[in-house]
């Protein structure tokens, strides 16, 4: 598999492009952001990783870029800075991920999997319904249109939001725990930091819930669960 790293750091860059030469990726590195963007319009790669700082076009503007050309590639971003604010501004430019500076090379291949499993696979197929629609209360899913309704109302969502939903829409009425999510939504399977879990439901919750009830319930300690309002 292809996969593009964009880091000014060479020794960061050299680490990580070790790391998944050993793990049999193929890996092109950019420097700075004006070579990124010459790379990700001519190729194809199954996954973007992105350093936030960079010369020329940053992290951010290219991850923004990627999503306005409709550029459904994962992406990687990462970060010296860790608070819940920078967070939420990484996921904002459209990344599916991303990982703080320094890291452990065991927390990169663990990301790195999990990212490039999503970009070929979705969370497991409903047991009870029809394979292309999943249904509660009002909302409806269309998962060979990849499109959702509440109300019949269309309402849009990214990718990595609508893999969360269905996660949802396939376990109604059951607590699912931030650590359940992830593993099921992003496909980490040992201890993660959760932040990323509470920054998404918050999103899925706005535009779900937007002039509607409330179908998405925090059970405080434990986790969300998809109900009904009594």
């Amino acid at each position: 598999m292809k996969i593009l790293l964009v880091e000014d750091d060479p020794g960061v860059a050299a680490l990580v492009r070790k790391t998944l030469d050993e793990e049999q990726y193929e890996v092109t590195v950019a420097m700075d952001g004006t070579a990124a963007l010459d790379y990700i319009n001519k190729f194809i790669y199954a996954l973007l990783i992105f350093d936030i700082m960079l010369p020329g076009t940053n992290g951010i503007e290219l991850c923004r870029h990627c999503r306005q050309q409709k550029i459904a590639t994962p992406i990687l971003m990462l970060t010296a800075l860790s608070t819940t604010d920078n967070v939420v501004h990484v996921l904002d430019s459209g990344a599916d991920d991303y990982l703080t500076k320094p890291f452990k090379i065991a927390e990169l291949q663990a990301r790195v999997r999990a990212l490039l499993r999503r970009s070929i696979a979705t969370v497991d197929e409903p047991q009870t319904q029809f394979a292309d629609t999943i249904s509660f209360a009002d909302v409806v899913m269309n998962l060979d249109e990849k499109t959702v309704m509440r109300n019949n109302r269309i309402v849009d969502f990214t990718a990595t939001e609508f893999r969360l939903l269905q996660y949802f829409l396939q376990n109604p009425k059951k607590v699912l725990s931030r650590m359940d999510i992830l593993e099921k939504v992003w496909g980490y399977d040992f201890n993660m930091n959760t932040k990323v879990v509470d920054v998404y439901m918050n999103y899925l919750r706005k535009k779900l819930e937007t002039n509607s009830t409330k179908l998405i319930h925090t059970v405080t300690g434990m986790g969300y669960i998809l109900k009904e309002e009594a």
